[in-house]
């Protein structure tokens, strides 16, 4: 394991001790019996198992996807409460229990937030359906006035009444459906919390991973080819560097982002701003998408809700000050240049996962875009290195 506690592997097995409770396997205790023919054979073999791995990856993914989440879930929060962990049994505390005792802080967290916050946001939008009708009115009235303008600037022979009408109709149309979208999105998140597999099989899992982590990561290293067990040792640890520092660092983004938006939000007295507010900051680990999506709504229901600029003005001067925190202070101390997963990569990355498998995708997407990055990275570096990028050696003269 690496400093901060995450993924590495561990030391190989004739130079580590593995964790209590393990012991080498008899058959890696003693000497090979064999060697293949030809490095030819070996070439053959290593692309016929890679190959397999590879089909047997994406099969278990398509015949499994719908069934996979708890599990990847469980997975995400293992690796992110390892390094807790760890720090909790270096203090002397026992694996099992650090894993209990984290459980159940996350647990608690969790049940904290849905009972203080799920309440206030079924309030703030029910409080958006009742007025959708006044928006509807001021948006139509607005909008009365600007073709009664135009009108009379360019002539009722190009701006004509059943424009005007079917431009006011649709604007309602279109606030109707927002508003039941947004309504049906909040009900389908806070849905899934009630789903039993998230619930109940999430947690057991991820108390299992957590517990044994450290033999977890032994096991996969005895199962390195011990020839390049030292360089997918160091890509491992390179992949665990920038994910853990993306993962750890984003999720504290996100979170600070929230609270900020909803509070600032909710200062401005806009009506969905500790909606709008969460949805934005929890959003932000999209880059850009979380604050051009709030910025829009907010300004939008700003709009509809302050009969001055005044309103409109404050509410988007929030989300400037969110993204100056967020480019000059936030992301700086939380994340800096440890990662390197450029913010295209990110974004291609998590719509890519989204379109294949789902939400399922949009979880594995960011872990397989740092060991997709990472992989790049060592073949250009082996690239530039050889023969194929250098200028190649003269021919050796005839004796």
């Amino acid at each position: 394991m690496t400093a901060d506690g995450g993924f590495a592997p561990a030391a190989p097995p004739e130079a580590g001790r593995p964790p209590d409770g393990l012991s080498l396997p008899a058959p890696l205790a003693a000497q090979p019996q064999a060697v293949p023919a030809t490095r030819n054979a070996l070439r053959v073999q290593r692309l016929v198992l890679l190959g397999c791995l590879l089909v047997a990856g994406w099969l278990a993914l398509q015949l499994f996807a719908s069934i996979l989440l708890p599990f990847v879930a469980a997975a995400g929060i293992g690796y992110f409460l390892d390094p807790l962990a760890g720090r909790l049994q270096r203090l002397g505390v026992p694996r099992a229990a650090a894993a209990l005792l984290l459980m159940v802080a996350l647990l608690a967290a969790g049940l904290l937030f849905a009972l203080l916050l799920y309440p206030l946001i079924i309030a703030q939008t029910s409080i958006l359906i009742t007025r959708i009708p006044a928006y509807v009115q001021d948006i139509r009235t607005f909008a009365d006035g600007v073709f009664e303008r135009l009108q009379q600037r360019l002539g009722p022979q190009y701006v004509t009444e059943h424009l005007r009408d079917l431009v006011g109709a649709q604007a309602g149309a279109i606030l109707a459906f927002l508003a039941g979208s947004l309504t049906r999105v909040i009900s389908s998140s806070f849905a899934i919390f009630n789903v039993i597999s998230l619930v109940v099989v999430t947690p057991v899992v991820a108390f299992y991973l957590l517990r044994d982590w450290p033999k977890v990561v032994w096991r996969v290293d005895l199962w390195l080819p011990r020839r390049y067990a030292e360089t997918l040792r160091l890509q491992a640890r390179e992949v665990d560097r920038i994910l853990s520092a993306w993962v750890r660092g984003q999720a504290l983004c996100c979170v600070i982002l929230a609270l900020f938006y909803a509070t600032s939000l909710s200062l401005v007295g806009l009506d969905l701003g500790l909606v709008v507010g969460l949805t934005s900051g929890l959003l932000s680990f999209i880059p850009y998408v979380g604050s051009i999506t709030g910025l829009v709504a907010s300004v939008g229901l700003a709009f509809a809700q302050f009969p001055t600029w005044w309103g409109v003005l404050m509410t988007a001067m929030v989300f400037v000050i969110g993204q100056l925190l967020e480019g000059y202070v936030i992301y700086p101390r939380f994340l800096g240049d440890r990662v390197e997963l450029p913010a295209v990569w990110v974004i291609f990355a998590l719509f890519a996962g989204g379109a294949a498998f789902g939400f399922l995708g949009v979880l594995l997407a960011v872990p397989v875009a740092a060991v997709i990055g990472v992989l790049c990275r060592f073949w250009l570096r082996r690239y530039m290195n050889s023969y194929l990028y250098l200028e190649p050696p003269p021919p050796s003269a005839p004796p």
